[in-house]
């Protein structure tokens, strides 16, 4: 893909990464953001494709600073986590400001880094140096953080 540039390109960016991960059965992906709201991850062909990829042996890392946005503006996401929880880990980065947070889609086949959220440019492809270093500062936030977005809530 190279580079992208402006909204509708990052967004279009994600559909596609989320639809070729269906097709091709990715085994695993890393989805980092402050909050997911430009992400298209509320769109029901979006849900589509990851209900087309979910299943066994699949395994999905969502790190965020805060899930407000998602949990009020993205109910088909929200619905979609609660189905399938057992694939899903959820966490929320504190160690970083919300400028901090990397803005990325990683799969060891493909990653996407939004350099600049702003403007929303950066660039996707399948460099091995690139999902490389990303996987690396993911890991890291993954290990500063702690569980968030829980499927279900309890209450007394």
């Amino acid at each position: 893909m190279g580079t992208f540039a402006g909204p509708t390109e990052f967004a279009n960016a994600i559909r596609d990464a989320l639809a070729c991960a269906a097709r091709e059965g990715w085994s695993s992906m890393v989805w980092s953001d402050a909050s997911f709201l430009d992400w298209p991850v509320g769109e029901r062909a979006v849900i589509e494709s990851l209900n087309a990829w979910a299943g066994k042996g699949r395994h999905l890392v969502i790190l965020a600073h805060s899930y407000d946005g998602v949990l009020k503006h993205k109910p088909r996401l929200v619905g979609w986590r609660k189905m399938w929880d057992h694939i899903v880990d959820c966490r929320v980065c504190n160690a970083l400001d919300a400028s901090e947070m990397p803005s990325a889609l990683w799969s060891p086949h493909w990653a996407l880094r939004r350099l600049d959220t702003v403007r929303c440019t950066g660039v996707a492809g399948l460099e091995t140096q690139r999902r490389v270093l990303l996987k690396e500062e993911l890991d890291e936030c993954r290990r500063q953080s702690s569980p968030g977005f829980a499927a279900t809530t309890l209450g007394l």
